[in-house]
């Protein structure tokens, strides 16, 4: 459980300070059926997916009207090339290219399904998503895919215990070099790849396509620590329509790439400092700082003060904890059952 005491509380409307959601519980488990929308009122099926794109899985209507849309997209196609990158304890991680046809940009990507995939009881399951982005410059690597981080195994022991969903788990590159000073911020900075319509749009397009999801965004989240923390803040604000959660893990939120230099307006537009403050974004985030670390809790909590509804923030503050890997590793399971109890869970129609 994440404890939090009156201090580190921040679900903000304004000037307003709200309740904190409610604790931590059991919420969902491999058997599929409705998820928890604790948070919102809309079911899974309330938006579709991609323009385009059919909804499977949904019922037939008479007199060839269109199908009522479902809680389930099947894979749309074509079927990308997934190779085997490495073993888990909780099945195997996948490695693809996804070039994007909306942002034109081609990099990395690396898949890991849940074991309930596969099995042949959930054949006609969707599946939420969860998205999750690397700290450091993530140029040809994902931290998330790596044993420092066991995500995965984490994921399928809580789904085990009733206390998680079992996630999709979708970790992209950020960058095409490891220049610091002159990285892509997730974002489409004039002159370099597009990446935010790469990692917002053609790589939802590219999970529609080979598996099968929750319809809409209901079973959609994001999550990235420390510099994974920036584009994960990011992307779920500009993009609600998509997100539905996001998982800050002691992030920063300005953008401070060199690559934005005489384009201040496409900075303020990629601006999470501005974006939480706008009252557009629809969406719930858990935000963490590490509690040994000053500076980083100063920052975190002056943005989380900048909220403005309909965004609810949950603010949690990891007692002695650093800006380290190791306590990153920590705050796994706390974010995955926060995550379940945000996000839709498997769906059968």
């Amino acid at each position: 459980m994440l404890r939090q005491s009156s201090r580190s509380r921040a679900v903000l409307s304004g000037a307003a300070v709200l309740a904190l959601a409610a604790a931590l519980a059991a919420c969902g488990s491999s058997g599929g059926g409705k998820g928890d929308s604790a948070t919102s009122g809309a079911s899974p099926a309330a938006t579709g997916g991609a323009a385009g794109t059919p909804t499977a899985g949904g019922s037939a209507t008479p007199d060839g009207a269109a199908p009522t849309p479902g809680k389930v997209l099947m894979p749309t196609g074509p079927n990308a090339n997934l190779t085997k990158a490495r073993d888990t304890a909780a099945g195997p991680i996948f490695l693809t290219t996804v070039t994007g046809a909306k942002s034109g940009v081609s990099g990395k990507v690396w898949v890991w399904l849940p074991p309930e995939y596969n099995d042949p009881k959930f054949a006609k399951t969707g599946f939420p998503v969860l998205t999750l982005f690397a700290g450091g410059q993530s140029n040809g690597y994902n931290t998330w895919t790596d044993n420092q981080l066991p995500i995965q195994e984490e994921n399928e022991r809580l789904v085990k215990e009733g206390k998680a969903h079992p996630f999709i788990m979708v970790m992209p590159v950020q960058n095409f070099n490891g220049d610091e000073k002159n990285a892509l911020d997730c974002s489409d900075i004039p002159g370099q790849p597009k990446m935010g319509t790469w990692m917002a749009q053609d790589i939802p397009d590219f999970v529609r396509a080979n598996f099968r999801t929750v319809q809409g965004r209901d079973g959609w989240g994001v999550m990235g620590a420390s510099t994974g923390g920036f584009c994960s803040a990011k992307l779920a604000l500009q993009h609600p329509d998509v997100y539905k959660a996001a998982v800050p893990i002691d992030g920063y939120f300005i953008p401070d790439s060199g690559l934005w230099k005489g384009h201040d307006a496409e900075r303020a537009a990629n601006n999470p400092d501005l974006l939480v403050a706008e009252g557009k974004a629809d969406v719930k985030m858990l935000v963490t700082a590490g509690g040994a670390n000053p500076y980083e809790t100063k920052v975190v909590k002056s943005w989380v003060a900048k909220a403005a509804a309909p965004v609810g923030i949950t603010y949690y503050e990891q007692p002695g904890g650093k800006h380290l890997t190791s306590d990153f590793k920590k705050m796994i399971p706390d974010t995955l059952e926060w995550l379940s109890k945000n996000l839709a869970g498997p769906a059968n129609d």
